[in-house]
């Protein structure tokens, strides 16, 4: 079986990149994270958001019967990968599921939010509630309803209040939650989708580690010919690519369960317990290589890196909020724990099986 890329594939890969470094680029980046310091908006373009939508970029895995591109998880996490590598801000995730959903979320017309974040009990210090990103910008909520559905965010602003965020683009809201949140396949789906973006940030943080160190200069030669330097960015590599190889295998896990018809019969249910597993150590690898990358970043830029005129603190912003998104890491591992223990428990009975009659 060959796991690369087709050229379709590389093809949707280089047009999204493009279209990003022409739209938001560097320039645009941190004129967006000034604003959001100076109290402007937080962070959606509805220019930009619109000219994804024009692109396919929300309706990629809609069918085409409905207006959609008809393809499936491998080139969506491709696609988003791209948006992580740019920093590009917004509930892109929350968009993309809602696209045949909610109608505008397709085209990017409308721009769509969800309850993705961690829930504070009501044990908990400070008010109960669950984080919403970018609520006063979008026109629903996923999983905000009665049953899951979404809302028009204008029903749950009067009692949101605001919660300081890490990342500056990234607006945070605490909202009493009026409905069970998405349910378990838009969750696989998210995590799956928010792994590409860390994904993405990782293996930017590679490139922005390994250009610095080819053209600081210390002691007469590049810093990249020290060895604590090199062990650094060669770490940050090794991490980057074997969230990379997650990934890319738990989206092609989904497609194939897809294909099979195991998640059309699970249905809100999720993707099953296998695939589940496999997207929970997807993101769980993702968000460690984005964080941990960007750490390292910062420690290869010296100084520098701690700057505020510096893109890698912006990196490690979005990887912590990034996070705390759709899976965390205290699920992630939740999940994979019980695949792992569902998995021994078959193979001790059929061991017993074998041992009891001669034959599995």
């Amino acid at each position: 079986m060959d796991f690369q890329p087709t050229q379709e594939q590389e093809d949707l890969r280089a047009g999204v990149r493009a279209l990003l470094s022409r739209r938001f680029g560097r320039e645009a980046l941190r004129a967006a994270v000034d604003r959001a310091e100076a109290g402007g908006a937080g962070g959606v373009d509805r220019g930009l958001w619109r000219e994804l939508g024009g692109a396919g970029f929300f309706a990629l895995r809609l069918p085409e019967a409905d207006g959609g591109v008809g393809l499936g998880l491998a080139e969506a996490v491709l696609v988003f990968e791209e948006a992580g590598r740019a920093l590009l801000p917004g509930p892109l995730v929350a968009t993309h599921l809602a696209a045949g959903r909610v109608e505008g979320a397709a085209d990017g017309t409308a721009v769509v939010t969800a309850f993705d974040l961690g829930d504070r009990p009501a044990a908990a210090a400070g008010p109960p509630g669950r984080l919403v990103a970018h609520l006063a910008e979008a026109d629903a909520v996923l999983g905000a309803g009665a049953g899951g559905c979404t809302e028009a965010p204008a029903a749950l602003l009067p009692a949101a209040r605001p919660v300081p965020s890490a990342d500056p683009l990234t607006p945070l809201h605490r909202v009493p939650p009026p409905g069970p949140g998405p349910d378990a396949r838009l969750r696989d789906e998210g995590a799956l989708l928010t792994a590409a973006l860390q994904l993405g940030s990782a293996l930017r943080t590679v490139e922005l580690a390994v250009r610095y160190a080819a053209q600081r200069e210390q002691f007469g030669r590049p810093i990249g010919a020290f060895q604590a330097v090199q062990h650094l960015c060669s770490g940050m590599l090794v991490r980057a690519e074997v969230a990379r190889t997650a990934v890319y295998a738990a989206a092609v896990c989904a497609d194939a369960a897809d294909r099979a018809g195991a998640a059309g019969a699970a249905g809100a249910a999720g993707f099953g317990a296998a695939v589940a597993a496999e997207i929970a150590g997807a993101k769980l690898l993702a968000d460690r290589a984005a964080a941990a990358n960007a750490r390292d970043c910062l420690q290869v830029h010296g100084g520098m890196g701690f700057t505020w005129e510096a893109d890698v603190h912006l990196h490690l912003k979005r990887a912590w909020v990034r996070a705390e998104q759709w899976r965390t890491a205290a699920a992630a591992e939740e999940a994979l724990a019980a695949e792992l223990l569902a998995d021994a428990q078959e193979r001790g009975r059929e061991a017993a099986s074998y041992a009891r009659d001669g034959s599995l």
